[in-house]
């Protein structure tokens, strides 16, 4: 039976697989802490970096420039805060400014105890592969990032997962 664009299973080659929507990056998860917890622990830097950056140059807030950083890794990125909805929704740009990404952050409430924490992370550049590979990426970090979060947040446990994804002397294999 032929695919959506008429080709056979068989056929299917590296050579003419080709983009039909642009990836996209989409994580998502419960935790189980009110919403205005959940939502401060991403505008507050001193919640954030407890499970994801070590530091930032300041609080999320709407027109604001911020910077994160990464001190074992000795990286830094410039965060171009757009919109913020209190208790609801962040959208950011951040990155390199010749390879910037849009994330954005939905918070809606669970009962009257919990959130479901959307991140969303878009415009990814460059060819195919590389665009497919960045989103690929992106969806592991913010996996590690909403499992930080809820670890840190629903039993006061930091699980060092940012720090220990790319062990020292294991970066270069």
């Amino acid at each position: 039976m032929p695919n959506e664009n008429g080709m056979f299973l068989s056929e299917v080659t590296m050579q003419n697989l080709k983009l039909t929507k642009e990836p996209v990056a989409r994580v998502e998860m419960l935790i189980r802490k009110p919403v205005a917890e959940v939502f401060e622990a991403f505008i507050d830097p001193e919640i954030t970096s407890q499970f994801w950056f070590t530091k930032s140059s300041g609080r999320i807030e709407a027109g604001k420039q911020v910077t994160w950083y990464w001190e074992m890794y000795n990286i830094s990125v410039p965060v171009s805060v757009r919109e913020v909805e209190a208790n609801k929704r962040i959208l950011i740009d951040w990155g390199n400014y010749d390879s910037a990404t849009t994330v954005e952050w939905i918070f809606t409430p669970y009962g009257r105890d919990a959130t479901y924490v959307s991140i969303t992370n878009s415009g990814f550049s460059g060819d195919g592969d590389k665009a497919v590979r960045d989103a690929l990426d992106s969806t592991g970090g913010f996996t590690w990032v909403l499992a930080g979060l809820k670890a840190f947040l629903e039993h006061n446990i930091k699980l060092n997962l940012i720090a220990d994804a790319f062990p020292k002397r294991l970066r270069d294999r």
